[in-house]
Order: C-alpha cells, then structure tokens, then sequence
C-alpha cells in the first residue's frame, strides 16, 4: 500500500511538473517603436497581461527601422524567430504569406475582428484569412512650425497646389529660413514626394492601371510627371545641408528642435518629435502647423485622397496561441484609447477614437475618414524588391544623379521582373 502510495505521488509530481513546463510560455514581440513614452505604455500593457496570464511571458525585442527592414527575411527564416512582428501589409504581407512564414490566425480572431475598422483589417487579410491585426492608421503631410512661417511671411493655409508648395519654399529661402527638412539617408522619406505626387496627378485608377501593366505601366506619363515635379523641388535646394546623411530619427530630431520649416512625415511625427528633439520637448501644439500635400494642375486624384500606413502585427509559423491572444488583448478598445488619448496613435479598434482630445489628431482622424482613396506607402504596397527600388530612385532624384524618366523605368523594369 505504502509503495503504491509513493508511486501515487511521484505519478503526481511528474503530473505538477508537465503542467508547470506547459504554462512557461514566453512570446517574443519584435517592434520598431523608438518613442519611449509609447513603449512605457506598452511595456505596461505586457506586464498587466502577465499578471492576468500566469506562466506567460511577454519578451519585448526592439530593432531600429532600417536594420529591421533588411534583416527580417533572416530572422523569418530561424527557429529563434519572434512570434509578433511589425507590419506595414502590402506587397511584403503578401510575399511573406507566399513564403509560409506566418500564421493564419483568421479562426482565433472571429468575434474579435468584428471591433476593427473593416478597411484596416482587410489590409491584412489574404483570399479571405487574416494574417495580423492593425493597430494604427495614418496620414502624411506637411508639419510645419508657426513661427519661422510667420518669420519669412508664408501661411501655410494658402499652400492648397504644387506651385504654392514652390513659391512658398522659395519665400523661406529668402527669409534665411531652411524650408524643409528630411531623413535622406534612410530613402523612404523622399519616396513620399514622388509617391503623393503619383496621387496627386493619377489618382486610384493610374495606381491601379500600373498594377495591370497598362499605360505604360510605372514608366507610364503619371509616374514620370511625379519625378519630374518633385525635381522641380529638388532644384530649389529646399533640404537641410547634408539631408542625404540623415536618418529619419536625425531628421524629426531636427524638426522638433525648430531648425527647418517643414518636414513631409507621418501623421506620428508630431508627437515623435518631441521624444527625438535634443531637449527632449520639442514643439508643443500650439508651435506646430499642418497643411494636406498640395494638390497638382490638372491632377486626376481627389484632393481628399490621403497616402500613409496601415500598420499593425503579424504572428509567425508555429508562434503559441499565446500570441494571438495577447494580440487581442493589446489591441483592445481600452488600450487604443488610452493610446488615442496620448496622440500616439488614430484608433482601429471602433469607439477608441472617443480617447481622442488632441485637436491635430482629430483633424488627422477626420481627414482619414473622408478620405476614398488611403494609398498605402509605395515601399510597402508593391513589395520588398520593387520598394526598394521605389526608394533608391527617389533618392537618386533627390541627389540629382537620376533623372525622372529613368526613374519611372527603373521602377517598372523590377515591377515586370518580380510579377
């Protein structure tokens, strides 16, 4: 009886054991967030789910944009991978999808997937299964600081076409004032001038029609017109010194500390740039400015057409249930308020736009709303390789050593390649 007993216990013991090593579960998140205010929340957000999830761990990793763009191809490819990553959809979901590297998470999240913003969602959903969950929508445009506009006579609310844009620019180079400034080093801040040109002169159907291979494709007139304004720029010398050496967080820096005008960024950018400015302040609301891209002669898109990101996570092959389910409990309306509230983020999640109480953010949030063509970054849309050459060749044209026309080829000659 004794031994039966002692062999009772050690059944147990060993029981305890399997169910204490099936608990410890850890779920590596991968993020690019360099704004530390919004890490603390997220931070706190992880650790709050630990508490409510013993015996799950939420590991956050970081990796600096650039790095993480050129390295995430690897990292898919290790048995060490992260099981949450950062996304922008598009043509890199899309290959990523291809390539077998994430999970279909589209049984776990219904129900739950009822809370987001249809087109947000649809941005990670492939032939009808979802890949990831969005968290954010957002707008480019131009920043800009009242009191050097003021300073060389310039009002942003007159800057409504290309040629404003221009003469505008010209007006603070007259004043002793660098009109505007951009992470050159990093490319993909110049492919937003050739990219919303795009827009701007084609709209929805010339983006479309390229995607078909039709008129001429990405060499066709749209996309050569939208080099050959943005050259029109380039030629007025409207950049910093050096912008070619600056990364974007160099250049938001650099924005935030009131050294330029304007900057073409990301709707984020206004709060990022107090968190990148030497002080660590930056611009307060009332010091900052914001003007739609203007709109060109003649152009075929609407003026409410918006470009920016739809950005959100995406879970890896063989991730643990875990991820997902903290997916959804970051992504919740209680979180994207608090986030909203903080002018960190326009909301996915319906009803999280009421933590809005910033009044740039509901500006950025309104425009989104009657925008009926959000065109996603050209980088991330058509994919890694062609993206990249979307943003080599935009720099190039920025460095004056590419002319537009061979520019729009070169994009269409690794669009053909790759499709």
């Amino acid at each position: 009886m004794r031994l039966l007993e002692k062999l009772g216990l050690a059944a147990a013991a060993c029981l305890l054991l399997v169910n204490v090593a099936v608990a410890d579960t850890t779920v590596k998140w991968l993020h690019i967030e360099v704004n530390p205010a919004q890490v603390k929340i997220w931070e706190d957000v992880a650790r709050a789910y630990e508490a409510s999830h013993p015996g799950v761990k939420i590991e956050m990793q970081f990796l600096e944009n650039e790095a993480y763009k050129a390295k995430l191809p690897t990292i898919l490819q290790s048995k060490d991978r992260p099981n949450i990553i950062y996304s922008w959809a598009g043509g890199v979901l899309k290959t990523q999808i291809e390539a077998g590297v994430l999970e279909d998470i589209t049984d776990q999240v219904k129900g739950y997937s009822d809370s987001l913003t249809p087109a947000a969602l649809a941005a990670f959903t492939s032939n009808g299964r979802v890949y990831g969950l969005p968290i954010a929508l957002s707008q480019v445009g131009f920043l800009c600081i009242k009191e050097l506009m003021v300073k060389a006579k310039v009002d942003p609310a007159a800057i409504k076409t290309w040629d404003d844009l221009l003469a505008a620019v010209k007006t603070l180079k007259a004043a002793g004032v660098t009109p505007i400034v951009v992470g050159g080093a990093d490319k993909w801040p110049l492919h937003f001038y050739w990219t919303h040109l795009a827009v701007r002169i084609g709209g929805k159907a010339a983006f479309d029609a390229a995607l078909r291979d039709e008129n001429g494709g990405f060499a066709g007139e749209t996309f050569q017109k939208s080099g050959e304004l943005f050259k029109q720029l380039v030629e007025l010398q409207p950049f910093q010194n050096g912008f070619l050496g600056f990364k974007n967080p160099q250049a938001v820096g650099y924005f935030g500390d009131g050294k330029a005008a304007m900057t073409l960024a990301i709707s984020s950018a206004y709060n990022l740039q107090r968190a990148l400015a030497a002080d660590k302040v930056g611009l307060s609301e009332d010091k900052i400015c914001w003007f739609d891209f203007p709109v060109v002669a003649g152009g075929k898109g609407e003026p409410t057409d918006t470009l920016g990101g739809i950005t959100g996570w995406l879970v890896t092959k063989g991730s643990p249930k875990e991820a997902v389910d903290f997916l959804k409990y970051f992504i919740s309306k209680d979180v994207q308020t608090r986030l909203a509230a903080g002018s960190y983020i326009i909301p996915v999640v319906q009803g999280a736009e009421a933590g809005l109480n910033n009044s740039f953010m509901k500006m950025i949030a309104a425009n989104l709303a009657k925008s009926q063509y959000h065109q996603n970054f050209y980088d991330q849309s058509l994919g890694p390789s062609v993206g990249r050459v979307v943003n080599d060749v935009s720099a190039e044209i920025a460095g004056g050593s590419m002319s537009p026309q061979d520019a729009a080829k070169a994009i269409e000659a690794a669009f053909k390649q790759g499709n």
